[in-house]
């Protein structure tokens, strides 16, 4: 006989276990509001928030921008399909087309960074009519069937009897591999500009440039998975502008709708061009909450200037964040890993204390930082003294 805990007295962990599939290992504190780049606990502590929900928060917490868009539109019209259309996703998908690299000119709106890496893969297998597709070693892609599929060890949790279509993993940043494994077979190459669970770990330019110039070659669909690095993270609207790539297919998530899940796949016009009614569908995806807070998020980065923003702060970061237990960052923009001299997790929990959040990734000993584009000095100050802190007389 199980025994319901009382609603009022106990903690939300104790009754999220009780009542939720226990998959998750959750930090040692309970939100109850934020502002900013500050997250206000139950206990009353305020904690700087430098992992912002997996890279989701990019406007930081109660950005007046996005609460006004989000609050209007859902007075106004809060659901309705894409049986018909919207004012509010056309100018959404609009202002993506505007900031998209070279070519990307159509939107398929989505609800997750799997789902639109779902949709990305589905649409270059219909489009070159090919089942093999090559991913990157280390690369994280979500956990649905074909995301899965292509995601680095995911043999650990996948769970699905088969794959949907056939996977090889070319070897990180190994151009030479990649000329030899990409051939006419190929329906697509899935790759992050910079691997974010892999510890924000960024490609090697002349890699993505093999990557381009082999699929270009055989006939093979590019998918920049940007659901991490996307919408300003890198300091750059999309990571693939610092290689001097476009891509026939980018995936974006995470920072897109700033705190409203959403997703959105891009595509050149002869991709979009393979597909018409009936051929992809999604019931929420592009629904007029989401698309008013894609809006807000990207008319508050221009603003803003926070691109600049975003690029000052890593340089900071990289100047003044040696220190301590880290021995060098790697990554782009505010999508950075703090590579450390013992294990990722202990530095974690040792900054929580600091009350500063940061995150760990599938490297022991990388701690990420995916803090909202609205980081101010101060912040990386905080975070340089914390981490000074930890090895006495460290400069």
């Amino acid at each position: 006989m199980s025994v319901t805990a009382d609603p009022l007295t106990a903690d939300p962990r104790m009754r999220e276990a009780a009542a939720t599939v226990s998959v998750y290992g959750q930090l040692p504190f309970v939100p109850v509001r934020a502002s900013g780049c500050d997250i206000i606990t139950a206990d009353g502590r305020r904690i700087l928030d430098l992992y912002g929900g997996h890279a989701v928060a990019a406007l930081g917490y109660a950005h007046p921008r996005l609460v006004d868009a989000i609050t209007k539109q859902a007075k106004s019209l809060l659901f309705q399909s894409n049986a018909v259309a919207l004012e509010v996703r056309a100018e959404a998908a609009e202002k993506l087309v505007a900031i998209a690299p070279q070519r990307l000119r159509r939107v398929f709106f989505v609800n997750s960074g799997a789902e639109a890496n779902e949709n990305a893969l589905r649409m270059a297998c219909v489009a070159t009519g090919r089942s093999r597709v090559l991913a990157i070693t280390h690369g994280f892609h979500g956990r649905t069937a074909a995301a899965g599929a292509v995601t680095w060890n995911s043999q650990k949790w996948y769970g699905f009897p088969n794959t949907p279509f056939d996977v090889d993993f070319i070897p990180r940043d190994d151009a030479e591999a990649a000329e030899k494994m990409i051939d006419d077979s190929i329906a697509a190459v899935i790759f992050e500009p910079v691997q974010g669970v892999a510890g924000a770990y960024e490609l090697v330019p002349e890699f993505a440039a093999t990557l381009r110039t082999a699929t270009r070659r055989h006939g093979a669909v590019l998918i920049a998975d940007e659901v991490q690095s996307g919408i300003g993270r890198s300091g750059r609207y999309f990571a693939v502008e610092a290689y001097g790539i476009a891509p026939d297919i980018l995936t974006s998530a995470k920072s897109l709708g700033g705190g409203v899940p959403c997703g959105a796949v891009l595509c050149t016009e002869d991709i979009a061009a393979k597909f018409g009614p009936g051929d992809l569908g999604t019931t929420f995806g592009g629904g007029p909450l989401a698309a008013a807070a894609i809006v807000a998020v990207i008319e508050s980065i221009d603003a803003e200037n926070l691109l600049q923003n975003v690029r000052e702060r890593e340089i900071q970061i990289r100047e003044h964040c040696i220190v301590g237990p880290v021995k060098k960052i790697q990554g782009m923009g505010l999508l950075l890993g703090l590579v450390c001299n013992g294990p990722a997790v202990e530095i974690r929990d040792a900054l929580l204390e600091h009350d500063i959040l940061t995150g760990t990734s599938a490297d022991p000993d990388v701690l990420r930082i995916l803090a909202p584009l609205v980081l101010e000095s101060q912040h990386v100050d905080r975070l340089a003294e914390a981490l000074r802190s930890m090895v006495p007389g460290t400069d």
